[in-house]
């Protein structure tokens, strides 16, 4: 139940700065440098817990993937933002590249994720997540609010495959 909730608030904590990344930056808002440090902690967050099962090496790359696709991410809300579709292009294709990465580290770690399973939720983050700042971006208020909790529903699914594959794996059920 404690990995189970830690692994909740982690992701919670990735989608909820997320969220906050792109409000500040749709509205050039004077708190950006401290939301983008705050979101950048998340990689380095979910590695530490991690890393008690994996070792210091799967979880440093694992941390390492987690930041790209955070940077990436900002750079296509701020490329959108800027109404560079070529650039907002290319940085999605990045962007659904490194949720394969993602997807295979995470299989190559843990004989009960699938890296299918995982590609799909990630590759569902992906795009709830672009349409939450296309909608930020727009002025769609009350669809990008109402959105939001279908991407909470979708992190806690993430979660939960996590701590059920660790679990698993390390009989700990």
């Amino acid at each position: 139940m404690e990995l189970n909730n830690i692994l909740r608030q982690l992701w919670d904590e990735h989608i909820m700065w997320t969220r906050s990344f792109i409000i500040s930056t749709a509205v050039d808002l004077g708190d950006l440098p401290y939301v983008t440090q705050r979101l950048l902690r998340n990689p380095a967050d979910t590695a530490a817990v991690l890393a008690q099962f994996y070792g210091p090496d799967n979880a440093r790359r694992f941390e390492q993937l987690l930041t790209d696709h955070l940077t990436i991410a900002a750079q296509l809300v701020n490329d959108s933002k800027a109404g560079n579709t070529a650039a907002a292009n290319t940085d999605r294709q990045q962007w659904y590249a490194n949720a394969d990465e993602i997807a295979a580290t995470l299989a190559g770690l843990n004989p009960y994720w699938q890296e299918q399973v995982w590609k799909d939720m990630l590759y569902d983050h992906l795009a709830i997540t672009e349409q939450e700042a296309a909608l930020r971006l727009t002025g769609r208020f009350a669809e990008d609010v109402a959105l939001f909790d279908e991407i909470q529903a979708q992190a806690m699914d993430m979660a939960d495959y996590m701590t059920e594959g660790i679990l698993r794996q390390f009989r700990l059920a």
